[in-house]
């Protein structure tokens, strides 16, 4: 599965392709059901993008986010490692503190690394969007139905559904953080698809940010940077 295609197209601004592929994950607005002309729009949209906006799906659900707010204002995968780097060194430089090893931005990964970090970020969006626990039973339904119903890969079919049916578990969002750097990029990105003043998304990201070991300080860098 390629996460990083995926997540790049999900934060893309000037990929309107993301926002079609909403529409499709959505309503499938203009796609045939089978033939050569479905073939063609799907190979025209790109299944990143159509992917991408499948995840949007889970993200904006019936809790009211709309994913054309904070998370495409962003920009693409390098702008999330850049974004969180910057917070990362205003924190060192304001807290007086150095940390030797903080671990490579997303963006300057080789690939097949850039590749694991980004899928671990989709996952925490997701976990993220989940936390005010607005998928009910018969949402998750709908949902599951209109994925399967895009004829994506079964890779990322799979990884969809699993991430949509798993219960609720911050430990698993920290556990893919495998250095300071990650743990910051993590914690961006799940402040995308968060509202901060709503209390049980409020625990959500303290949780976090307990888990992934963040200093209260760097935390608020970190939202302050995306809101």
């Amino acid at each position: 599965m390629d996460a990083k295609k995926i997540l790049d197209n999900l934060l893309e601004t000037s990929q309107t392709a993301t926002k079609k592929g909403l529409e499709m994950a959505e309503d499938k607005i203009g796609l045939p059901a089978e033939g050569e002309q479905r073939d063609a729009m799907l190979d025209g949209l790109g299944k990143g993008a159509l992917a991408a906006g499948a995840v949007a799906l889970l993200l904006g659900t019936k809790g009211g986010r709309q994913l054309t707010g904070t998370a495409l204002k962003v920009g693409g995968v390098a702008a999330v490692g850049g974004l969180a780097y910057k917070a990362f060194t205003d924190w060192q430089q304001n807290q007086n503190v150095t940390i030797q090893d903080t671990g490579t931005p997303i963006d300057l990964l080789a690939d097949a690394e850039a590749n694991v970090r980004s899928e671990a970020i989709v996952k925490a969006m997701i976990s993220a969007a989940k936390s005010d626990g607005h998928v009910d039973d018969n949402e998750q339904k709908l949902i599951t139905a209109k994925i399967e119903s895009l004829g994506l890969e079964q890779d990322i079919t799979s990884f969809l559904m699993k991430e949509l049916n798993k219960p609720l578990d911050v430990a698993d969002v920290v556990a893919s953080a495998d250095s300071p750097e990650a743990a910051a990029e993590i914690y961006l990105a799940s402040a995308m698809v968060i509202d901060l003043d709503k209390a049980d998304e409020r625990k959500y990201m303290d949780d976090l940010a307990q888990g992934l070991k963040l200093d209260a300080a760097l935390a608020s860098e970190l939202e302050s940077s995306v809101s």
